[in-house]
């Protein structure tokens, strides 16, 4: 039986006072019955649904399978809206509103009567964003990932949703597409609803939810128009409530070792460099240390066991039919901590005891994997004092280790205005170095770091090239690619100081970023270097200007760092 002293709920309702007869007569106007106000695990369903939201469109009749689970198991549900952040959508970039939308999901639990939460997620800043609010207030939570759209068909091949964007320029330029091909394409890549279907940062941040053990297993490979989805979200609402029974709070599953093995995870199925950034705000929320560092020492010399685009050839919907992540989870059994609990109460290895490979040439094995060494490498060097990431299993080999004359932008702007000038002096050998596009920067650290080639390259027959900055990378995008330069340039850094001409070594094998510029000379630059002025002036960009941290930090507001709990003192009579 449940013990109703353990229960928030009974703060609100339990009262036979004043304040106990208007928290819920109002209620009642939704005819409610007696039986929700007494004593039963009120569940908060915190959705992310919005149709500025393409990738959550689907997330009503999720919730609706939740609120059946709910219901099944003895709780009280109660859905309520949050924030969305529409990747594709909102400019100038989701990243901007992650923390925004954080602070609506802590508030919006912490002030209400619940008990227990499901978080429904889908495109790719939803997921960390609730996450990081629900672990401030820390109260039991299980997540509900939307899920991947079906595999894209067009002219008898595959296309995937999100890696297609960074071909349509040679595509235009070397292949001549028009409006009418680029029109076919648009509808065939996006088919179904869901989220990208490549290991993008979407697919990344719901395997990293099931990895961390806040989902029920095998759940985040799922597309999102299967009907084992709906039956899982129905569980999930299930499972809440007996989490809320068992005082299974955040806390309790998102330890140290939890990290770790989401770590691991992340590098053996390929996953996004934004990771970094959501995992180490995450992390710092519930009270857990972790470093950059922490994904290079534990993640860089992972194999690579799953062949999904951008760093393979195949999609979500493959990942599903060969067995999911609890594959993965299994052939890594020996690499991960066993002794970690998860959303259904046991551990990793336990709920991927049984899983099965049903194609090989999807999920590889841990000794024979489709490369060696794939996680992120963690970068260091007067370039990027405080480190900068590259992604190796979606760089060019030969790129790894060069030395070339930087091209520099000030800005995006500067960028679009002069990329493709006839006159640029550029060639296949220099490094693209773009400013600006930093936490503070841009504001909000967009996903532009992997800037498309000049157009007198492309033409050329050149595929890629290294490109630096201090910006992030869609999860979807692959080449050469340096980000999360830190300090950013828009703060001082040393990215701030370079100009055409200087020559760039990128060592990946020995984590080295150098610009080769005498400190003498750096330090004369850097008295003469002016910031910028603050790109706004009041309202929440003003808010994240003033207290924004640096992308090795997460990204999150200092303000935000850590938990207040859900303790919630006074009442609104």
């Amino acid at each position: 039986m449940t013990n109703e002293k353990k229960l928030r709920s009974r703060d609100w309702f339990a009262g036979s006072d004043k304040m106990g007869f208007v928290h819920r007569s109002w209620l009642r106007n939704q005819g409610y019955p007696d039986d929700y106000f007494s004593g039963r695990p009120v569940i908060g369903i915190c959705n992310t649904w919005s149709e500025l939201t393409p990738c959550n469109g689907h997330l009503r009749e999720f919730a609706e399978m939740v609120r059946r689970g709910i219901l099944e198991a003895g709780g009280v549900p109660f859905e309520f809206p949050v924030m969305s952040l529409g990747e594709t959508i909102m400019r100038p970039t989701t990243m901007l509103f992650r923390n925004l939308a954080s602070m609506d999901v802590e508030e919006s639990i912490r002030a209400n009567p619940l008990d227990g939460v499901v978080l429904l997620n889908g495109c790719d800043k939803t997921t960390p964003s609730t996450i990081m609010g629900a672990c401030s207030v820390d109260l039991p939570t299980i997540v509900v990932p939307g899920g991947p759209m079906l595999t894209g068909r067009f002219r008898g091949g595959t296309i995937g949703s999100g890696s297609f964007n960074w071909m349509i320029k040679e595509k235009q330029t070397n292949e001549g597409w028009s409006a009418s091909d680029l029109q076919e394409a648009e509808v065939c890549a996006a088919r179904s609803a869901g989220h990208c279907n490549t290991m993008g940062t979407a697919s990344t941040m719901a395997t990293m939810a099931e990895a961390l053990g806040l989902t029920l297993p095998g759940f985040s490979s799922i597309p999102a128009v299967d009907s084992r989805k709906k039956m899982m979200a129905q569980l999930s609402g299930r499972r809440i409530v007996e989490m809320v029974k068992e005082d299974l709070k955040l806390s309790r599953i998102l330890t140290r070792k939890a990290f770790e093995n989401a770590i691991i995870v992340n590098a053996a199925v390929g996953g996004s460099t934004n990771l970094l950034i959501h995992m180490i705000a995450i992390a710092n929320r519930i009270g857990v240390e972790v470093k950059l560092e922490d994904f290079d020492a534990l993640g860089s010399k992972i194999p690579l066991l799953v062949n999904l685009m951008p760093s393979g050839k195949y999609l979500m919907e493959d990942f599903f039919y060969a067995g999911g992540l609890p594959v993965v989870l299994k052939e890594l059994e020996g690499l991960l901590h066993k002794d970690v609990v998860t959303a259904n109460g046991k551990s990793l290895t336990d709920n991927s005891a049984d899983a099965k490979c049903y194609n090989r040439d999807v999920i590889a094995t841990l000794d024979k994997p489709f490369q060696t060494e794939a996680g992120i490498a963690v970068l260091k060097g007067n370039l990027c004092e405080n480190g900068a990431v590259i992604k190796p299993s979606a760089a060019t080999p030969r790129l790894m280790k060069h030395r070339g004359r930087a091209v520099v932008f000030e800005s995006m702007e500067d960028y679009h205005k002069r990329i493709d000038l006839p006159d640029l002096d550029i060639d296949e050998n220099c490094v693209i170095v773009l400013k600006s596009v930093g936490p503070k920067g841009y504001p909000g650290m967009p996903e532009v770091g992997n800037v498309d080639l000049p157009v007198k390259l492309i033409k050329k027959g050149v595929k890629d090239m290294v490109r630096i900055s201090d910006g992030r990378m869609s999860g979807t995008a692959y080449g050469t690619v340096v980000l999360h330069i830190s300090p950013e340039s828009a703060i001082g850094g040393t990215l701030a100081l370079v100009h055409d001409g200087d020559m760039i070594e990128l060592d990946v094998a020995n984590r080295r970023l150098h610009l080769d510029v005498s400190d003498d000379e750096l330090k004369r630059r850097r008295a003469a270097w002016k910031p910028p002025k603050p790109s706004a002036q009041r309202g929440y960009v003003r808010i994240f200007l003033d207290h924004v941290q640096q992308a090795d930090q997460g990204a999150d507001l200092d303000i935000l760092a850590g938990k207040s709990g859900s303790e919630v003192k006074g009442d609104l009579h």
